[in-house]
């Protein structure tokens, strides 16, 4: 006779609504999924027109490197955004916290101490704003998009009055940071190989531990992943804290890019990575999503800006083009969920 009070033991080892075998299957099967199928056939007709429309400079290995470096940034933060999502949350501070910590970090006290400490410090900043998020949400009981609103308006007022709105300028001491930006591997800038480093470590940690299984679990139904002895609101904490430490890195990416760190650093980012993680197939409502389809969403939004700076088309045009795609991901969404409904 099954005891009442314990759950179903599937609840905590497949996440929820999470696909079944989400924690045992690897990326080259998660690749064959119809939705991720649909995005490489997104982006091979993007690559398609960008032949067509530029091919002397589409094709190019500078513009190839230009694509990789400025989907380096933002994807970094998807990754953390991706988890936030899965988890049934939202943040919209992420723009604000990579801006707030390349200021933090390249005001003149912290780059006395040279490169490593401003890394550390960016890292911190950007965890610790995150990890005031999650107390908010989990403990403090309010609803994720009023609490990271509110710190995207006070992380960006901080950073604007840190820096008295001034751009502040990486010193020649600390030039190690740049390096990250103008150190090429196989003519490939290091700032790339740390996002990818990122989405490794994203794609191990959601798919092949405990923290992972938790995170699909919480986010298809809390009550059942309370009821099975997961902590819900300690989760929920750690995961704005896991947002927050990826826009640290953004942070220390960005500041390589420019060489700067500055308050506008990161504007509208928030809904780059959203958008990102809404293409990639995974739901907002929580419980179902993968860290591959976000940087295929991802590399779909920063091929359709690569694209339309190559054409010389309008910047509002994009952001349309870019809005009509949202809307779109979110109707297939719900009409998926409504084909799957009993």
């Amino acid at each position: 006779m099954s005891d009442p009070k314990r759950p179903p033991a599937a609840v905590p080892e497949t996440g929820g609504s999470a696909p079944p075998g989400a924690a045992t299957r690897n990326p080259l099967s998660a690749l064959g999924e119809a939705r991720h199928l649909g995005l490489l056939v997104a982006l091979g007709l993007l690559i398609i027109v960008g032949l067509v429309t530029r091919p002397e400079n589409f094709a190019t290995t500078s513009n190839l490197v230009s694509i990789l470096s400025l989907a380096a940034t933002i994807g970094v933060i998807t990754v953390g955004a991706t988890f936030v999502i899965i988890g049934g949350g939202i943040d919209l501070s992420v723009g604000a916290l990579m801006a707030l910590a390349s200021v933090w970090a390249t005001t003149l006290a912290t780059q006395e101490y040279g490169p490593f400490v401003m890394v550390i410090c960016a890292l911190l900043v950007g965890t610790g704003a995150g990890l005031v998020n999650g107390l908010l949400i989990a403990y403090g009981r309010l609803v994720p998009f009023i609490a990271t609103l509110a710190m995207l308006v006070a992380a960006r007022g901080l950073a604007q009055r840190m820096s008295d709105r001034k751009t502040q300028l990486i010193q020649s001491g600390n030039t190690a940071l740049v390096d990250l930006s103008t150190t090429r591997v196989l003519g490939i800038p290091l700032l790339v190989y740390i996002f990818a480093l990122v989405v490794v470590l994203g794609w191990i940690l959601l798919n092949r531990t405990t923290f992972g299984r938790r995170t699909y679990a919480v986010g298809g139904n809390p009550e059942a992943a309370r009821l099975a002895g997961i902590d819900v609101r300690r989760h929920t904490m750690l995961l704005y804290a896991l947002s927050g430490l990826t826009c640290g890195i953004a942070a220390v990416l960005i500041m390589a890019r420019t060489t700067t760190g500055s308050s506008t650093h990161g504007d509208l980012y928030e809904l780059d990575a959203i958008a990102a993680v809404i293409i990639g197939g995974t739901l907002l409502t929580g419980g179902r999503g993968t860290i591959i389809g976000s940087i295929l969403g991802l590399l779909i939004f920063t091929l359709i800006t690569n694209l339309f700076i190559l054409n010389g088309l309008n910047t509002s045009d994009q952001l349309i083009a870019k809005g009509l795609i949202i809307v779109v991901a979110v109707l297939l969404q719900r009409r998926n969920l409504k084909e799957r409904a009993p």
